[in-house]
């Protein structure tokens, strides 16, 4: 369920993995890996800066690419 009251500059975890194609499992895990960190939210639903989550994708796209 999305949030309805969410701050602008972030993303729910289910909008942050249809950004980066992978699935919610994928998120969390890269949360516990440190490559991504929540900025708000709660434990339940939390959010994604907008900006954090570009650049980990823009890493991802360039890591595919080499």
């Amino acid at each position: 369920m999305e949030q309805h009251n969410l701050r602008p500059g972030h993303l729910t975890a289910h909008q942050t993995a249809r950004l980066l194609g992978v699935g919610l499992d994928t998120v969390r895990q890269l949360v516990h890996r440190g490559q991504l960190t929540r900025s708000g939210g709660t434990a339940r639903q939390p959010w994604y800066a907008v900006a954090d989550v570009q650049a980990l994708h823009a890493k991802r796209r360039t890591r595919k690419a080499a």
